[in-house]
């Protein structure tokens, strides 16, 4: 398969980071190819609701999404969401090309791929991370794309927290059991 891992993390060497790491490393040995986007560290414009790529087909921006992440989302066979959770959510930096799907919308909804996500957070109940997981099975949903798991690093807050866990084992035989 061809998989694109979608990060969010401002953290080079955060707990989620590490988390795509352990995903990717699972996956690849697998046989599986990877394209990862650090969304944090690449320009991506957020929408404005121009609505110019539904009338003229292109996006107003000429960014990283457009240029990089655009093709690679619609050749994925799997997309995976990897994120430290802000707020109950996404961070902005994963929103933000989230929320640019819209651009692709008839490109990939309803096409069958499948999808994982991998979130970290510093809260320690299991409910806390209700909201980012709704978030995820609702975009799933929405575009048809079959859940394939979870990985939900719970009571991680200072970078590097995550290692030693089960955590990282979990999201390791996630991308290995694909």
């Amino acid at each position: 398969m061809q998989i694109v891992v979608l990060t969010g993390s401002p953290r080079k060497n955060g707990n989620s980071s590490y988390l795509a790491d352990r995903f990717i490393a699972g996956a690849e040995e697998a046989g599986h190819s990877i394209f990862r986007f650090d969304a944090a560290f690449k320009k991506v414009n957020g929408c404005i609701a121009c609505d110019h790529c539904m009338t003229a087909g292109a996006c107003v921006y000429d960014d990283d999404f457009t240029r990089e992440l655009k093709p690679r989302l619609i050749d994925a066979d799997m997309v995976v969401f990897c994120s430290p959770m802000y707020y109950f959510g996404f961070s902005s930096q994963l929103k933000t090309v989230i929320d640019r799907f819209y651009w692709i919308n008839d490109t990939i909804k309803g096409v069958p791929k499948k999808t994982a996500l991998l979130v970290s957070y510093g809260d320690d109940s299991l409910e806390d991370a209700d909201a980012i997981k709704l978030h995820y099975e609702t975009i799933a949903k929405y575009l048809g794309w079959k859940d394939c798991g979870i990985v939900a690093a719970q009571a991680v807050v200072a970078a590097g927290d995550v290692r030693g866990t089960r955590y990282g084992e979990e999201a390791y035989e996630l991308g290995r059991a694909l």
